[in-house]
């Protein structure tokens, strides 16, 4: 049963929703403006195939040229696999104004679908006859049409034809109070856009621009005796910054214009409607404009905080019952038009053991030609860390408004606030102190700093330029002197590398005998015999300054001789030599060969360190 019962409900809303979609329309439709002289179109229009008993209003203020004229349009459109389609009929006549005023051309009636219908009514603005010609016989409404045929002939484009005009809402003004700048286009030409506009920068003014509809709606207007077609291009909406004759600069605009010229070729006539089209470039230059701004009247309230226009304030507390360390938010509400965004932010004076954060701002408003209109919500954040029945005031909030021309102070309500002790209450300082006087101990948790006593010294007794100072500078240059004294010779030594070296051979020598000793007593054959020559060859080169690449069994013993070793200690050198080479690789007792070897290495290095003389 439920379920049939929602099933039900479907299909009814499914039929509404049809019934919706398939709803019958009867509109008017005409131009808001035309000329006298000019010719138009009145057309009705419905929804529906299925008409009869058409009946046009008394139509007063025109001549009617034509009509009515039936004409049917249908069309089917296929979206995700639905199709949808629709038809209409339109009724349409041809009128020419003859009178100028502002007219009204009521309902027309039908019948559509079995139902008697009535359309909406239409006005229209007829304006005076150009001056400069005949009207044209085409539709006032269009953008530039029937107007290109009253500019200049050739391929100027003459001031007349073209132009912008800047105007201003007010010219008399206050201090802060908002006016509309309007930049309108005047054309009588076919304007293609502009390649380059500069605009004034507005010194001494405050501005934002109004957002303009994407699409440009454009309308005819008689203008000094011309009937243009205009569209308003730019708007901002300005804010005096001061007093005084405050002058608006003017706006450069570089247009181009697709300008139409006679063919005199027959064939190209015949093809382009008997006119050619040339891009014609023309600079615009708006007038300067001057606004008188007075001052504001001097008697300010001392809470002025800079509004202009007509506001009203409104207040609100989230709780006037909290513990510590609860957050409290008031919010103020600043409503109306004029220059919101420019007020400073009232002030709230909570009492001085609470936490005040920054106040939150949240603009809620949109630009209208009166200044930005809508509502300015402030929100103060304190808290409470003191328990306490505490008073916070109202709030007041002055401004000048426009109309009465006088200053108005608004004033929120007062707020009781009953503030218990929470859980976790740490204590605090008052933080509303500038000297140790002003500072308040809560719940004794915070103590001054104490102050040892100072011993002073007097005027003129310091460390500088005494007797400890100088000793401090004499002190490490004397012993740098005595220690370059003591080392010089040592230094000269040891930049001698090779005599230094000659001077270490025994010590490197003893070095790698005692390492030699060590693997003798492992019993690591290879490695001790290798040890064993490093050493003696090691020996050898550093003692006679001879790289030991250089060195052979040859050339030691001539070398030394040259240092007056006796062919005896040669020999034997060179035995120790042999006999360690030999002792490597020959079979028998590694122990008694390795500690004969060792032995004689060891006694040949010491007689040789005693012979060889440098």
């Amino acid at each position: 049963m439920r379920k049939l019962i929602f099933l039900w409900i479907a299909l009814v809303v499914v039929s509404l929703q049809a019934l919706a979609d398939d709803k019958v329309s009867f509109t008017a439709s005409a131009p808001d403006a035309v000329a006298v002289g000019d010719q138009f179109r009145l057309a009705y229009t419905v929804t529906t195939q299925k008409v009869r008993d058409f009946r046009a209003p008394s139509i007063k203020g025109f001549d009617v040229l034509m009509g009515p004229s039936r004409s049917q349009q249908s069309s089917m459109q296929i979206v995700n696999g639905v199709s949808t389609s629709t038809s209409s009929i339109t009724f349409t006549y041809i009128l020419m104004a003859t009178a100028e005023g502002s007219f009204t051309i009521p309902g027309a009636t039908i019948t559509a679908d079995g139902n008697q219908m009535v359309s909406n009514s239409v006005q229209i603005k007829v304006l005076p006859a150009d001056q400069a010609g005949a009207a044209s016989s085409g539709e006032g409404s269009s953008r530039q049409q029937g107007n290109t045929s009253r500019a200049s002939s050739g391929t100027s484009v003459s001031n007349q034809d073209l132009f912008i005009l800047p105007t201003i809402s007010k010219t008399n003004v206050y201090e802060q109070e908002a006016f509309l700048l309007t930049y309108k286009i005047y054309t009588l030409v076919d304007l293609r856009g502009f390649d380059n506009v500069k605009l004034p920068d507005f010194k001494g003014f405050h501005s934002q621009e109004v957002e303009l509809p994407g699409d440009r709606k454009w309308s005819l207007e008689h203008y000094k005796g011309r009937n243009y077609q205009t569209t308003v291009y730019r708007q901002f909406v300005l804010f005096p910054q001061q007093s005084g004759n405050l002058t608006i600069d003017p706006a450069r605009f570089d247009a181009s214009i697709a300008k139409a010229t006679h063919v005199s070729d027959p064939f190209e006539a015949f093809f382009n409607g008997g006119s050619n089209y040339i891009e014609v470039k023309k600079t615009l230059m708006t007038p300067k404009l001057t606004v008188d701004v007075k001052p504001l009247p001097g008697d300010k309230p001392a809470d002025f905080s800079g509004g202009v226009g007509e506001f009203s304030i409104s207040s609100s507390i989230n709780s006037t019952n909290v513990k510590t360390n609860d957050a409290v938010t008031i919010k103020l509400v600043i409503s109306g038009t004029g220059n919101l965004k420019l007020i400073g932010d009232p002030e709230v004076k909570f009492p001085d053991d609470f936490e005040v954060y920054d106040p939150k701002v949240d603009n809620k408003f949109r630009l209208t030609s009166a200044g930005l209109s809508g509502s300015k919500v402030i929100e103060y954040l304190a808290i409470p860390r003191n328990a306490g029945t505490f008073k916070i005031p109202a709030v007041k909030f002055s401004y000048f408004d426009i109309k009465s021309r006088t200053y108005k102070i608004l004033t929120t309500e007062e707020y009781e606030l009953h503030v218990e002790k929470g859980e976790g209450n740490a204590a605090q300082t008052i933080a509303n102190f500038t000297n140790k006087e002003d500072l308040k101990v809560l719940n004794e948790d915070i103590r001054f700093i104490k102050q040892n006593d100072v011993t002073l010294s007097q005027k003129g007794d310091f460390f500088f330029d005494s007797m400890l100072y100088w000793l401090l500078y004499l002190v490490p240059g004397v012993a740098f002197i005595i220690f370059f004294i003591v080392y010089r010779k040592q230094i000269a030594a040891n930049a001698n590398v090779a005599k230094m070296r000659t001077k270490k051979a025994n010590k490197v020598a003893v070095k790698r005998m005692k390492l030699a000793g060590k693997l003798l007593a492992e019993n690591k054959k290879d490695v001790f015999y290798d040890e064993v020559l490093k050493a003696l060859w090691g020996y050898i080169s550093d003692k006679l300054n001879i790289p030991v690449s250089r060195l052979s069994k040859d050339n030691i013993e001539e070398e030394l001789r040259k240092y007056g070793v006796e062919d005896a200690l040669i020999k034997e050198f060179l035995a120790a030599l042999n006999d360690c080479e030999f002792a490597r690789f020959a079979p028998g007792d590694d122990n008694q060969a390795m500690d004969k070897v060792y032995s004689a290495s060891l006694a040949v290095i010491s007689k040789m360190e005693n012979s060889i003389k440098h």
